[in-house]
């Protein structure tokens, strides 16, 4: 598609900010006012308007993409949404380790579990560890105290929260990228760097495949990203 407008603004609106291309306010893809309520995240979405070319590659509004989802699809139904989050915390990855006698289980005990137990200590939620495959159910008590942790997030942080959890197929990663401890970009993609522990051991014994490490290296710019859209969304 070309480039349909030239002036890119940021207007007040009730309850946020507003992108406007050429005095036009954007809308989401279902219609709706397309109302920010953080200008910082307000601003990105319009850079991402003001830097695209005469010709607009959709790949490149990733912000207003999942502004989109958040207005579109999280803000009317975030039950909907924590219960997905929800199942990840269910069989969250940093729970399922290696046997024991299995050099695997050393380094995810490294890696997972310091993580794991700073989770824990800031949510106040105990998470069951399975040494295998074979399916142990968390605490009831415990999943009521995260699902209480997650509807405390506003549409746009629950948006990116999903995106991450979902990438990295853990709830207490997906969390603990919205901590403090994990302001910086740094943190963040150490946070990724776990999550892909597995992959990464699997690459290590067997060689590294074009193809997968082209998929792990997108999928770890799009957890980028949504921590991106968290940070910003939380003003």
């Amino acid at each position: 598609m070309k480039r349909f407008y030239r002036e890119v603004a940021l207007a007040e609106a009730e309850g946020g900010w507003q992108v406007e291309l050429d005095a036009r306010k954007v809308r989401t893809q279902k219609g709706a006012q397309q109302v920010i309520p953080s200008e910082p995240l307000a601003q990105a979405l319009a850079a991402e308007w003001d830097g695209a070319g005469e010709v607009l590659d959709p790949k490149a509004f990733a912000m207003r993409d999942m502004a989109d989802y958040a207005i579109d699809v999280v803000a009317p139904a975030p039950q909907a949404v924590a219960g997905k989050l929800l199942a990840y915390g269910e069989t969250d990855t940093l729970c399922y380790r290696a046997a024991p006698d299995e050099p695997l289980f050393e380094r995810q005990e490294q890696v997972w579990e310091p993580l794991l137990s700073a989770f824990e200590a800031r949510e106040g939620a105990v998470m069951v560890r399975v040494s295998g495959i074979v399916h142990r159910p968390q605490d009831a008590s415990q999943m009521e105290r995260l699902h209480a942790r997650i509807m405390a997030e506003n549409p746009f942080r629950l948006a990116a929260l999903e995106a991450m959890t979902s990438l990295s197929a853990s709830l207490v990663i997906g969390l603990s990228a919205l901590g403090e401890e994990s302001a910086q970009e740094d943190a963040a993609r150490a946070l990724w760097q776990a999550a892909s522990l597995e992959e990464e051991w699997q690459a290590e014994l067997w060689g590294r495949d074009h193809e997968a490490e082209e998929r792990r290296r997108k999928r770890e710019a799009d957890f980028l990203s949504a921590w991106r859209f968290a940070r910003l969304a939380a003003g």
